[in-house]
């Protein structure tokens, strides 16, 4: 992947996702980096005010939000996610959305040649191939944003080839050492309380039950044009390792750093230059020890799930992430178990028909129709486990 450098001039940046846990952090990089980044956009979703504070302090030309009536915008114009994707004031969009929200922008961004720094799973997985064809057209930057996969990034810098494998490393969650009982019983709050990371309730989630790990091996698949069977997930509660390539000589890179996404947004906002952060740095004389283990598939039956769409390819992938999606928000709310969330996944990409067509209008649609497949079949789950739903 050949990425260029924007120059001696200010990164212009426009960010999809600003009152996110990664959008929030991405304007503290920018606060950190005031001399080399212009914010010049931001898209907010409904939190309005937090949104119409971001207003205030960097003084947008363009934004966007779900909540207009109540957004303070001071002189930023409202604008479309698509709008501001192109527009000709970006020099990079960071895109930082939650589900596929971020999907035509995204594209919209690649095929007008911009940088696009990429934070949104459900992008890649989604349309791979759409968002790499046209990447590969417009000559546009594609930087990954995720922690494991600027690991791998970073790891495969100076390398021309001879990768073996990719290992992308996970925490395991919180529920990473309970049993399938346990597994039946967890709540929403449980769920949510991340020992290591502090991340959104959709992610935060994604963790617990793996499918994020899933997903991330979807994304490596495309970024790097490794056969997802030569990627592996290993089960590294410390989080100190972000993942690592091993090479067919034996040889294997690892990239490491305390658990803070504010070097992954940075390396992507200032790549090819490093430049001193805020962010602490790893004190080696507390490491005591470093531990992996292989993933459990049979505790955590997202990560397989995923996988099995990957190998399906065509819209499976989209209906993976419409059906998670809702299941997740059900979740959220108190409308099924924990355990539930993978089998209205499965029972979602079993009724999937094979063969539909890959072009965006399908993938979305897919999206949409696997989200509402889940918000009507829920119901039909056994009405005495929801009884046993132990509500936050």
């Amino acid at each position: 992947m050949l990425l260029l450098a924007v120059g001696d001039r200010l990164n212009r940046v426009a960010l999809l996702g600003s009152t996110g846990s990664v959008g929030t952090q991405t304007l503290d990089v920018a606060r950190h980096l005031c001399e080399q980044i212009e914010v010049v956009a931001l898209a907010g979703g409904n939190n309005a005010e937090l949104l119409s504070r971001q207003l205030a302090e960097f003084r947008p030309r363009l934004y966007h939000t779900l909540a207009p009536d109540v957004v303070a915008p001071d002189d930023a114009v409202l604008s479309s996610l698509e709008q501001i994707a192109c527009d000709e004031s970006v020099d990079t969009v960071v895109v930082a959305t939650s589900g596929r929200a971020g999907l035509l922008p995204a594209l919209a961004a690649l095929r007008h040649g911009k940088r696009v720094a990429l934070a949104s799973k459900e992008v890649l997985v989604m349309a791979g191939e759409l968002i790499m064809e046209a990447a590969r057209s417009a000559g546009a930057l594609l930087l990954p944003v995720d922690s494991e996969h600027s690991a791998i990034w970073q790891c495969l810098q100076g390398e021309r080839d001879g990768v073996s494998r990719l290992l992308l490393t996970a925490s395991g969650g919180p529920f990473r050492d309970c049993g399938a009982e346990e597994l039946q019983r967890v709540t929403a709050a449980e769920a949510l309380s991340h020992p290591v990371w502090s991340m959104g309730s959709k992610i935060s989630i994604d963790s617990a039950t793996l499918m994020n790990k899933g997903l991330e091996v979807l994304e490596a698949h495309w970024l790097f044009g490794v056969p997802q069977d030569r990627i592996e997930v290993l089960i590294h509660p410390e989080c100190i390792v972000h993942s690592m390539v091993e090479f067919v000589d034996g040889a294997v890179k690892a990239q490491m750093g305390p658990p803070d996404m504010s070097l992954p947004i940075q390396y992507a906002l200032t790549y090819p230059d490093r430049v001193p952060s805020a962010s602490e740095h790893l004190t080696w004389g507390a490491l005591c020890h470093l531990t992996f283990a292989p993933a459990d598939c049979e505790r955590f039956p997202c990560l397989m799930l995923a996988r099995q769409a990957g190998v399906a390819g065509g819209t499976y992938p989209a209906a993976l992430c419409g059906a998670d999606e809702a299941a997740v928000s059900l979740f959220l709310r108190g409308a099924i178990k924990f355990t539930d969330i993978a089998r209205l996944v499965e029972w979602t990409l079993s009724a999937r028909r094979p063969g539909q067509g890959a072009a965006i209008e399908d993938v979305t649609a897919t999206y949409d129709w696997a989200h509402r497949y889940v918000m009507e079949r829920h119901a039909q789950l056994c009405p005495a486990c929801q009884t046993q739903t132990r509500q936050v």
